[in-house]
């Protein structure tokens, strides 16, 4: 029997010259079995390469009712948000979510998909660092266990992914801040934590020069997620050095926004778009607390009803034994006028 035909579990243990329930026990945990036994079965995976249907295993085996959660830093209040309908979303379904924070950490996030592994969950929906991720050790959790990647995307890893569209989210707001007003500066960290900023700063470039601007960049120094400290500090010296073109300032994300909106406080200027004020500033993400800054902060709005609810969706479809081809989905943004713009 070549390796095309073998369809499998049973046939992969007859052609390796195992027991099936001998091989079942070697997948679902390689310890449970002598060292020589699972050198045999290691070596029949390599000769024929054979990997298992974990979806098939799952509908044969009783599953656990826990959902794993991962997501980079849990004290981001946008990570926070969508963790939370998330959670209540796979309660509404009879699961038991469980929540992970990976503190901005790449070993955390290694550590706490080891974790789940022992906790066998039916599935995890799993929000990776991104850039700082650690590829391969996403790349084989997902191969064994049915995950659903949102947020931020690394490779074609898990059932599919499902996140916002950033390129939209700053050609939206950014077309908005032209039409009324003078085109926008765009104030981003240097080296920033999460890869969707590089999208978005993409998008404004672009966006800039299709509409007859020329595009500035502000790029600040920081590392890390403290982005309200990392906006104020930059915000201050940008300020201080006249840096910015224009009397508009879009952020790349709305902690940046805030930082700069104190920074700009401290330095005597008004925020807002009145004839009387002397700059305006929006940001990017819909931050829950972004209708309570002074001024109330303009932002387009990650649509996290749409984008929790497409992700539990599909993982549970998955969970199910219903498999789709592994797809990208990116929901658009809103936009949110408020006075700071």
């Amino acid at each position: 029997m070549s390796s095309a035909e073998i369809k499998n579990m049973e046939q992969f243990a007859t052609v390796a010259g195992i027991s099936r329930p001998t091989v079942s026990k070697y997948f679902n945990d390689p310890n449970s079995v002598r060292r020589s036994t699972r050198e045999r079965i290691e070596a029949a995976v390599e000769k024929f390469d054979y990997r298992p249907n974990f979806f098939a295993m799952n509908q044969n085996r009783a599953l656990t009712k826990n959902i794993g959660i991962v997501v980079p830093l849990l004290t981001d209040p946008y990570f926070a948000e969508i963790a939370r309908r998330l959670e209540q979303r796979c309660i509404e379904a009879g699961y038991s979510p469980t929540l992970f924070s990976a503190h901005g950490d790449p070993s955390q996030e290694v550590a706490i998909l080891n974790t789940l592994r022992s906790l066998k969950p039916a599935g995890v929906l799993f929000a990776p660092l991104g850039r700082a991720s650690d590829r391969g050790a996403i790349g084989k959790f997902c191969a064994d266990v049915p995950t659903l990647i949102f947020d931020s995307n690394v490779e074609e890893f898990g059932l599919a992914f499902v996140g916002s569209d950033n390129f939209q989210f700053t050609s939206h707001i950014t077309n908005y801040l032209c039409r009324t007003g003078e085109p926008p500066s765009f104030f981003e960290m240097k080296t920033p934590a999460n890869p969707n900023a590089h999208r978005r700063r993409q998008s404004y470039i672009d966006t800039m020069e299709a509409s007859g601007h020329t595009p500035q960049v502000i790029s600040v120094e920081g590392e890390g997620w403290n982005f309200e400290e990392i906006g104020f500090q930059g915000g201050m010296d940008a300020l201080s050095r006249g840096l910015f073109d224009t009397n508009t300032i879009l952020c790349s994300n709305d902690r940046l926004a805030m930082g700069l909106l104190a920074a700009c406080y401290s330095k005597g200027l008004t925020v807002g778009r009145d004839q009387s004020c002397a700059i305006r500033v929006a940001g990017q993400d819909g931050h829950p607390l972004s209708r309570f800054t002074c001024p109330p902060l303009t932002t387009i709005s990650h649509d996290y009803d749409a984008v929790s609810k497409r992700a539990v969706d599909t993982l549970f479809e998955a969970i199910d034994g219903n498999v789709s081809p592994w797809k990208s989905t990116r929901v658009e943004g809103k936009l949110i006028l408020r006075d700071s713009a």
